[in-house]
């Protein structure tokens, strides 16, 4: 623990821990895998979740460092969808559009979450911007639900968390981090351009995932 915790260099005066730079490369090679509807996506998912969890923590984003443990459960439960999930009419998950009526439902759920999420920040732990942590921790929920049943709509999503999480990590002077989730606001707009269009194409045709 104390190896990961310890500086591997500093970024703009600030201290980069060893732990923060593995979680970077991680993060990035679990985008490339999501991209090309890989499932090695999930395991990279998992690793690098628990070292942000570390991260986060040691900075006081607590919604962000319990948001780690929920990735990993949920990491776990996508690997399970992406390797033997189904749809609705029983084929296997294929990349497709969520519709306009669920997304409102989703959308409904999310901005119902989010101030209630903060309260909680806000009311139970010492963090200096609980309604800020609260959004992206809710917004990212949302993503995860979306990216594990292979919508397209995952993407803009992760577009708007990952916007939403630059601001937040600069405040905290996580410059590596704030690196790493404005790349991440790049490939998600490339991710939902490639996203819309495997979801136009005949069920079944998905490209393959190497």
């Amino acid at each position: 623990m104390d190896w990961l915790q310890a500086a591997a260099f500093t970024l703009w005066g600030v201290a980069v821990s060893r732990a923060e730079v593995l979680a970077f490369v991680l993060a990035l090679w679990m985008v490339h895998c999501n991209l090309r509807v890989n499932p090695l996506a999930w395991p990279l998912a998992i690793a690098s979740s628990a070292l942000y969890a570390l991260l986060f923590a040691g900075n006081r984003l607590y919604g962000e460092a319990l948001l780690q443990f929920v990735f990993i459960a949920a990491a776990f439960w996508g690997w399970w969808q992406w390797l033997r999930g189904t749809q609705d009419d029983g084929r296997a998950l294929q990349v497709r559009d969520l519709g306009r009526r669920g997304l409102l439902r989703l959308g409904a759920v999310t901005l119902a979450a989010w101030p209630l999420a903060g309260w909680l920040l806000h009311s139970v732990t010492d963090s200096d911007v609980p309604y800020a942590d609260a959004f992206t921790t809710v917004a990212s929920l949302a993503g995860q639900w979306l990216l594990g049943r292979k919508y397209v709509q995952n993407w803009p999503t992760w577009l708007v968390v990952n916007i939403a999480s630059v601001a937040l990590f600069a405040f905290k002077g996580l410059w590596l981090t704030v690196l790493l989730y404005g790349v991440f606001a790049v490939l998600s707009a490339v991710g939902w351009r490639r996203w819309a269009r495997l979801a136009r194409r005949p069920q079944g045709l998905e490209p393959a995932s190497a």
